[in-house]
């Protein structure tokens, strides 16, 4: 370990060596050593088009020649005003006011903030939010407030605000059950929400990431919306994760046909080269703080709000965005093609696939501590290919660019280090 350096989510003292990246290109890392890893996860989900797109790169170097950053309270630029509007061209919906930031955590944040302020400059008090087992929205208190309670945010529990919860109705190929218990988790928001005055109810839509690559379906989100209609409260959509084609659609919601009154969005919106975020919401919501009196104003800002060089990156990020869709509309299919040989794996269990995402448990249940994440990922390490399985939930997010032959050589890895383990256990 680096004398200077805390990584995250890691257990420093019981924790492997990192390995050192020296480069990367495509869906290729290059260490030190001179390996090569095949990068199944995007690098934690944000490098979508592939390491180093020359396009992005190129956007930002031509607009650090320009202009590299300028505060943003009180000033404005081309890039921001760009971004904003082909982004709410691009998300449709009546989606029509970009807050920009730095993160997809402080943009779930600021999406509360603004849920919790509209009603109170409404001349209503909301406190209560509502989300969903399982859900992780980030590591801020705001956002660990609204997560699942769960080993990340354990020690921090009496910091934190109470939400209420209900089930999210994850499913998986071959699921007969999940219509009725679509119907149970829909019928007890409904009472919640006939007995409590809510500021908004929050979901990350078609895949939960953190908790497992949990995919529920359309029809489920498309009921949440009539439901947040009829009890006269707001819907927010985290697409933190699942924004920028990673559900087979540009964004979730759209895959869904559910539209909800403010969307997170962070990761991919820069391809992977810039920490960036916004936080988009409905005109209605924009109006209620559009006032005479300073106690209606969004109080939040950042230092780096539209900072000029991400807004280039993402721009760029939106002209990929098109020339990617056919590999982003066609990578369920080239999943499921793999995924059908896989399937009757003694260890493979509750097959799911969302778009460019595909998932499965190793063995029975499932178990964030499994050490048979820790396994798998080592041993996908030693034969090039880069997994983090969540627990013993296994999955490829792979970049757009991936080709039908680095699919299948990462299949083949994971086919080999499944009968591996199988064998040990008998």
């Amino acid at each position: 370990m680096h004398p200077h350096i805390w990584h995250p989510y890691t257990n420093l003292k019981i924790a492997p060596e990192p390995l050192k990246v020296k480069s990367a290109q495509g869906v290729w890392l290059e260490l030190e050593d001179g390996r090569k890893i095949l990068d199944g996860i995007s690098s934690w989900w944000v490098n979508t088009y592939g390491h180093g797109h020359p396009r992005i790169s190129r956007a930002i170097y031509e607009q650090s020649k320009v202009l590299e950053h300028v505060i943003f309270a009180g000033f404005t630029h081309e890039p921001a005003e760009q971004l904003a509007t082909k982004l709410v061209q691009r998300l449709g919906g009546g989606l029509q006011r970009v807050f920009y930031s730095d993160n997809g955590s402080t943009a779930v944040e600021i999406a509360l903030k603004m849920a919790y302020q509209y009603w109170v400059n409404l001349g209503e008090q909301r406190s209560s939010f509502l989300s969903f087992a399982g859900a992780y929205h980030g590591d801020t208190f705001g956002t660990m407030s609204v997560s699942a309670r769960s080993l990340f945010s354990a020690v921090f529990k009496d910091l934190l605000f109470t939400v209420k919860t209900v089930d999210y109705p994850h499913t998986y190929l071959g699921d007969s059950g999940i219509v009725q218990r679509e119907a149970v988790v829909l019928e007890q928001i409904d009472q919640y929400l006939q007995q409590q005055t809510c500021a908004g109810i929050l979901i990350e839509p078609l895949v939960q990431g953190v908790a497992g690559m949990q995919m529920c379906r359309p029809e489920f989100l498309q009921a949440l919306r009539k439901l947040a209609d009829t009890h006269n409260t707001l819907l927010i959509f985290d697409e933190v994760m699942t924004g920028f084609g990673r559900t087979g659609g540009d964004f979730a919601f759209q895959v869904a046909g559910a539209v909800p009154d403010l969307i997170c969005l962070s990761k991919g919106i820069t391809g992977g080269f810039l920490p960036f975020a916004v936080t988009v919401c409905q005109e209605k919501i924009y109006q209620a703080f559009y006032s005479d009196d300073p106690l209606h104003t969004l109080y939040h800002g950042h230092s780096y709000t539209a900072n000029p060089l991400g807004c280039a990156a993402a721009l760029a990020g939106l002209e990929l965005l098109e020339e990617f869709q056919l590999s982003i509309k066609g990578m369920a299919d080239r999943h499921l093609r793999h995924l059908t040989n896989l399937q009757s794996h003694p260890l493979v269990n509750r097959v799911r696939v969302q778009g460019t995402i595909a998932a499965f448990n190793v063995g029975e249940g499932q178990d964030y501590l499994n050490q048979v994440g820790l396994e798998i990922r080592q041993q996908s390490i030693e034969q090039g290919l880069l997994l983090r399985p969540l627990g013993n939930v296994v999955y490829l997010m792979p970049p757009y660019c991936i080709s039908d032959q680095e699919l299948g050589m990462a299949y083949q890895i994971i086919g080999r280090i499944l009968d591996h383990i199988d064998t040990l256990k008998n």
